[in-house]
């Protein structure tokens, strides 16, 4: 039985929490239906492209985003295809996340069946691979991974799902889940083509699964895509412990791993949070106005606390001057954004809608 090592570190916590607090405002930030369609949208334009790209997809951000809305791209025919793929696969996990019963090899060949469709051969898609595979640097040649032999694979997928199957599991956070997945799979190597898009796949498969969707605002592979030296040396350090995959203390990945998971939901939250504020200046003032970057905080503070003394608003930024901030909050009243309530030391400034 596959039991995974690793310790809950400070940065796993630290993580982690920064992951959940983002969650709570993307969840429950009051979008109109037009942006929730909206940042849907982009966050699929963003899992394909990316998801793509970490393979050596040439196409661009915006060369995906035209393929998926059925427009001519002048391109190789294979990063075409793979982006079709690709779309097809994040249809596929949302289906396979409402599939009643546990994880199992079926739900794992079906994304590789997608994922590969048209571009390797017929008899390798959706297939178990039943030759030995070594990895290595494109550049240097040297052996970056060497995966378990194809006679151990269909063992060492039982005990993955397994493992995902055990009701305690689910007692472990869901990106944790995610990310020990998304570990296993990529060292096992159950495939001769097309692994690391099924893995990721499946790992955010994991996270639809265990009702951690985030409204489907994020995409795992963005990060990791914006710095691949670091994803693979995540792998290469938690590899090189041991030949055996149940051996290896996981702490150094799933740091990473959560590191990258903050990071993607840090941006989404950070959006979501100026667009709530956009939109609710414009209810207050009637038209869209510029704020600088401390003006923003400073709004968003009030809009989230509902009321601020003056040392408050100065202890938001304690490397400011008090005139700095002063001058920022005159503006902010003389705009009719924020207003003053009592004339003395222990005034206080609220939103001027509230």
């Amino acid at each position: 039985m596959y039991t995974p090592k690793f310790t809950i570190s400070n940065k796993i916590l630290k993580n982690i929490g920064q992951i959940e607090a983002a969650k709570e405002v993307i969840e429950n930030a009051p979008l109109v239906p037009y942006y929730e369609k909206q940042f849907k949208s982009e966050a699929i334009v963003r899992t394909v492209h990316h998801g793509t790209h970490i393979e050596g997809n040439d196409l661009s951000l915006d060369q995906t985003r035209q393929v998926l809305e059925g427009e001519q791209v002048v391109a190789k025919e294979r990063d075409i295809q793979e982006i079709i793929n690709y779309r097809k696969v994040v249809n596929l996990i949302d289906e396979l996340a409402a599939k009643r019963g546990g994880y199992d090899t079926t739900m794992l060949t079906d994304i590789h069946k997608e994922t590969v469709d048209k571009i390797v051969a017929p008899e390798k898609i959706g297939v178990i691979r039943k030759t030995k595979v070594v990895i290595k640097e494109e550049e240097t040649g040297k052996i970056v991974l060497q995966p378990p032999s194809a006679g151990e694979i269909p063992h060492l997928l039982e005990e993955l799902f397994d493992w995902l199957n055990m009701p305690s599991t689910s007692d472990i956070h869901p990106i944790l889940e995610a990310g020990i997945t998304h570990y296993y799979l990529v060292s096992v190597h159950p495939f001769v083509e097309g692994n690391g898009r099924t893995t990721r796949a499946f790992s955010t498969l994991v996270l639809l699964r265990e009702n951690y969707d985030i409204k489907k605002f994020f995409s795992l592979e963005e990060h990791f895509d914006s710095d691949l030296g670091s994803y693979y040396d995540a792998f290469s350090k938690t590899d090189s412990q041991s030949e055996i995959i149940g051996e290896r203390d996981l702490t150094y990945w799933l740091e990473y791993f959560t590191g990258g998971v903050a990071i993607e939901l840090a941006k989404i939250k950070d959006r979501i949070k100026k667009l709530s504020i956009d939109n609710r200046l414009k209810g207050i003032i009637g038209t869209q106005v510029a704020l600088t970057e401390r003006q923003m905080k400073l709004v968003e503070h009030l809009s989230e606390n509902g009321t601020a003394t003056m040392q408050d608003l100065k202890n938001t930024f304690p490397m400011v001057s008090e005139d700095t901030v002063l001058r920022d909050v005159n503006y902010l009243i003389a705009k009719k954004i924020i207003k003053k309530e009592g004339k003395t030391k222990a005034a206080r400034y609220v939103m001027a809608n509230r």
